[in-house]
């Protein structure tokens, strides 16, 4: 009895790391084909094209720009959800995450009905000289809306694991809840504000679908690298490639720093330990 439960073990160990095996190379396999398609000399080289550069500068400034909007907007939204008594909350949190199971282009039509001429802000924001559709101003607002949640759900998170001993004693201290806020459950979630962000700028580096949609394939103005890919691939291939591995080289860099970083285990012990 107990070897045929020792050869059980076995045998679902053995599946398991095998069902693994197979994902993580499914994984790998398309980025290694991209980067296996241009020689190094050949990536270098084309990597200082006019069309590269303006590409990278756009997205660059754009996911930045959106990065720094959902910082903004969405750690009071974060403090907000963390309240013990919310009503809504969890409509609130529904529609926070909506955009992550959101169709791209779905979230770029809505965008457009939104903020277009004829949308249901549009008319106003004409009234002002505004018009937001097919300019930079709307691959900032597309960056926003797909890259908000993956901030807000973070620093919830990060927000809910602060132990509540700290906020008592803060309370005990006769603390404001924007002391307490400030000076207690920041420091301490900063590991998952900053994991946070650099999650939201990677998806908004990424940013395609919305986009296209809302904004156009303007060359200089809306064109972001993912759509210069898209461009590249109906005319010229090694071009093509050579803006797909940038943004691949790019997003793996982020996520892998963003692993190794002291900002995890650590970082959140090390701010225990000063807030203690």
């Amino acid at each position: 009895m107990r070897r045929a439960k020792g050869l059980l073990g076995v045998t679902l160990r053995s599946a398991a790391l095998l069902a693994a095996g197979l994902l993580v190379a499914f994984l790998a396999l398309p980025p290694l084909a991209l980067v296996l398609r241009i020689s190094p000399a050949t990536l270098l080289s084309r990597v200082a094209e006019p069309v590269v550069i303006e590409a990278l500068r756009l997205s660059l400034l754009t996911s930045l720009a959106s990065t720094a909007f959902v910082m903004l907007l969405g750690l009071p939204l974060a403090y907000v959800l963390t309240a013990r008594r919310l009503r809504g909350r969890a409509w609130i949190e529904a529609l926070v995450d909506l955009p992550m199971v959101l169709p791209p282009t779905v979230a770029g039509a809505g965008l457009l009905f939104a903020f277009g001429r004829a949308g249901l802000l549009g008319g106003a924001l004409a009234g002002f000289g505004l018009a937001i559709p097919f300019t930079t101003i709307a691959v900032v607002l597309a960056q926003t809306f797909v890259a908000a949640p993956f901030f807000v759900s973070t620093v919830v998170a990060g927000l809910r694991e602060v132990e509540p001993r700290y906020v008592e004693l803060a309370a005990t201290l006769r603390a404001s809840p924007a002391a307490t806020f400030l000076r207690v459950m920041l420091p301490l979630s900063l590991p998952s504000i900053l994991t946070g962000a650099v999650m939201a700028w990677a998806r908004a580096l990424g940013e395609f679908g919305a986009t296209i949609t809302f904004a156009g394939n303007l060359p200089g103005v809306t064109r972001t690298l993912p759509l210069a890919v898209y461009t590249a691939l109906q005319s010229d291939l090694e071009s093509a490639v050579t803006l797909a591995v940038l943004l691949l080289m790019v997003s793996f860099v982020v996520l892998l720093g963003l692993r190794l970083s002291p900002v995890g285990a650590f970082g959140r012990a090390s701010a225990a330990r000063r807030a203690g």
